[in-house]
């Protein structure tokens, strides 16, 4: 049976490790990336601890087995991961509702990914739902950048009720989307 919860343990965010390693653009053929999207990030156990410290991730685990999961970071991660810097810091620039991005309280989803032998079967939108039912209270909203090539993810996001807000094309030429979920809206 197949639970949505909060990860609370090591061998839990080993799981979401595990699942992201099998799901990594560098390691997927074209194919692969076109049909059934992708992750760009690979985490260490020490960069989810760090993370966790914060806030939890919600994951779906079939038994023991993790086998989807949405990261949750939060501002004060970017102190502790040196890749994140940078995205933080663009917040300062995008305009949300004639505001800064960074003027809000808003929690980063960190990345999302379903193992391949559990995607149709709406874990996507469960544990979405899950992450915006625990955080609601503490956030006006989630943001994330997308990648414009991952079709999957994207219209995955849309369907929740991701909107673009911005969108900009990194130093290695990857589009990027950056989307907002509003849950005060």
């Amino acid at each position: 049976m197949i639970i949505i919860t909060k990860s609370s343990t090591t061998k839990e965010l080993e799981g979401i490790l595990e699942l992201q390693k099998q799901n990594l653009k560098k390691d997927l053929t074209p194919e692969q990336i076109k049909e059934e999207g992708f992750v760009t990030v690979s985490h260490s156990l020490d960069d989810l601890e760090k993370m966790h410290r914060y806030e939890p991730n919600i994951i779906a685990k079939d038994g023991e087995l993790v086998v989807a999961y949405v990261l949750a970071m939060t501002n004060e991660s970017k102190n502790d991961i040196p890749r994140l810097v940078e995205m933080y810091e663009s917040f300062d620039h995008i305009q949300y509702y004639d505001k800064s991005v960074s003027s809000y309280s808003y929690i980063v989803v960190g990345q999302v990914c379903v193992s391949q032998a559990y995607r149709g079967k709406g874990l996507f939108d469960q544990c979405y739902h899950a992450y915006k039912d625990y955080f609601k209270s503490k956030y006006d909203f989630a943001i994330t950048e997308i990648a414009s090539i991952n079709l999957r993810s994207m219209n995955a996001h849309k369907r929740i009720g991701f909107k673009v807000i911005h969108t900009y094309t990194d130093n290695s030429a990857v589009e990027w989307n950056v989307v907002v979920w509003d849950w005060k809206r």
